[in-house]
């Protein structure tokens, strides 16, 4: 299976937090699953650093490195999809990891109960 994580999915896997679902740690650590980050984590994990929302114990960079994912660039059919959605959901970082879900058919591992209102495949 092909799965994608959501950004506070993959910062809790990295920092091996206590929230991560024990059904998430065990998709993510099957060897025979793909798993996928997106760079738009990458955007929000800075962003949301330099305003002071979120502490880490890391880098952007070693968030990337550290985590030995596979990594989906922003095109320009995520673009275009994410333009067809509805507002259900107004972070942007969300409806665009949305979008890459739908349109690389992947499945999104979130705890966000908002994305859930999508027609998009979820670990939950």
């Amino acid at each position: 299976m092909r799965y994608l994580l959501d950004t506070h999915t993959l910062l809790w896997w990295l920092e091996n937090d206590k929230r991560l679902k024990n059904t998430f740690k065990k998709v993510i650590s099957n060897p025979k699953n793909v798993i996928y980050i997106s760079v738009v984590s990458g955007w929000e994990i800075s962003i949301k650093q330099k305003k002071g929302k979120l502490p880490l114990k890391t880098t952007v960079r070693e968030c990337f490195e550290k985590s030995h994912f596979e990594t989906i660039p922003i095109t320009v059919d995520h673009i275009l999809r994410q333009d067809k959605l509805p507002m259900h959901h107004k972070d942007p970082f969300d409806r665009m990891l949305i979008s890459q879900a739908k349109e690389e058919n992947l499945i999104l591992v979130t705890n966000d109960e908002k994305i859930k209102r999508y027609s998009v495949k979820t670990l939950s």
